[in-house]
């Protein structure tokens, strides 16, 4: 997969003041296809995104799963092999693109995600309730999934074929949780790679506020249990 194409997907709300420096940040050497979609942005962030060369669709409705599906329906009709996910609040470090996109381009990997581990990730970008909340999570689906997971983090890489065989359908901030999980349950080859994150720019739309984490993290177990069901019932998917 020397020639590999790859695409990437950046939900972005209201990060005019981040998203150029994200784009930037991109490296060249893969001749990227970078989508940004812009869900109901109130500020310039799409014209800025434009600015910089990116595809810029419109997700009006919300619903973090929804604006991924958007960018992928539009990669449908550019076909990539590997694609990426990357915030669009520039926490974290777009340049090292390189060391999810490898693994997959040298064949042992379907799955990169990137993991915010000590002593890599700057201590004040996650608020503590986040950083709990998070590993609540990721201990619910080791224990539910017999995976060794240490983070749910946004910035990651999958080859297109494994993740057509996914079938994602997660419209909201179960996303990340239902693709980690089926990962497992088809038995793709996955990678956690320790890697830089910093504070954001501006303020999060989720970890802002305890009442939105605790939203999206009542979304992440809903996800697990609910994928822990047919999973009993029906054994691991082909």
């Amino acid at each position: 997969m020397s020639l590999a194409r790859v695409g990437v997907v950046i939900p972005a709300r209201n990060e005019e003041n981040a998203i150029a420096s994200v784009l930037d940040a991109i490296p060249a050497r893969y001749s990227p296809t970078v989508v940004v979609v812009d869900n109901a942005s109130t500020d310039a962030t799409a014209a800025v995104a434009r600015s910089r060369g990116a595809v810029v669709l419109e997700e009006e409705r919300p619903g973090y799963g929804r604006v991924m599906q958007r960018g992928l329906r539009y990669l449908e009709d550019h076909p990539v092999d590997i694609v990426v996910f990357l915030d669009g609040d520039y926490s974290d470090y777009p340049e090292e693109m390189g060391r999810l996109v490898e693994p997959i381009l040298d064949g042992g990997c379907d799955l990169v995600l990137s993991t915010r581990l000590d002593p890599l990730y700057d201590k004040t970008a996650l608020p503590p309730h986040v950083i709990y909340g998070n590993k609540l999570v990721v201990l619910l689906i080791n224990r539910l999934f017999g995976t060794a997971y240490t983070d749910l983090g946004p910035f990651r890489a999958i080859r297109r074929d494994a993740l057509q065989r996914l079938r994602m359908t997660d419209m909201n901030y179960g996303w990340t949780v239902e693709m980690q999980v089926k990962a497992r349950l088809h038995r793709l080859r996955v990678m956690e790679v320790p890697m830089r994150y910093r504070a954001r720019v501006g303020q999060s739309k989720i970890s802002g506020t305890i009442k939105g984490s605790v939203l999206a993290g009542s979304k992440m177990i809903y996800t697990a249990l609910r994928l822990r069901l047919p999973a009993t019932r029906q054994g691991p998917p082909d």
